[in-house]
């Protein structure tokens, strides 16, 4: 059996914890990081005129929002922070713990189903000033860490 590495369990784990939304787990192996991009939808009943965040205007019935969050070695990978909803380091070849991965999936849940029902609400709001935006709390991430399994996922190898 090849060797768990950060990859393959964050690929299997996020199939398992988040099945119902649409996920993508990207490796880049020049830039030693991974992203973990997701979707959420809602329905603009009104068809109400939305501005994204470059100003580009939508009356589409259904409203996109696509995210997400990297995983960076801080060494090596580039990036720029407002791409992201999150960045999170990891030890460059050692990898990251598994408790701290684990953590990553089950607040990464949180947020996408929180961010699913405030988009929604969004949707059904009258009010022309109104905002949507999904945040990343990094205490709340890091609470959800489990001190229990100290042990390592490493990089992997190409």
């Amino acid at each position: 059996m090849a060797k768990e590495t950060m990859i393959t369990y964050l690929d299997s784990y996020l199939n398992k914890k988040i099945p119902d939304y649409e996920l993508a787990l990207d490796w880049d192996t020049r830039n030693r990081s991974f992203e973990i991009a997701f979707r959420i939808y809602g329905e603009n009943k009104g068809q109400i005129e939305i501005d994204d965040v470059d100003g580009v205007a939508s009356e589409e019935e259904i409203i996109e929002f696509e995210d997400a969050i990297l995983l960076v070695d801080p060494d090596k990978s580039t990036y720029d922070d407002d791409d992201f909803l999150a960045v999170i380091p990891y030890e460059g070849k050692k990898g990251m713990k598994k408790s701290e991965l684990t953590a990553v999936v089950d607040y990464l849940k949180d947020v996408i189903e929180e961010g699913q029902s405030d988009l929604l609400d969004f949707l059904a709001d009258d009010n022309d000033e109104a905002i949507f935006e999904m945040n990343w709390d990094d205490a709340a991430f890091k609470a959800l860490i489990k001190p229990a399994d100290s042990s390592y996922l490493p990089y992997p190898s190409y």
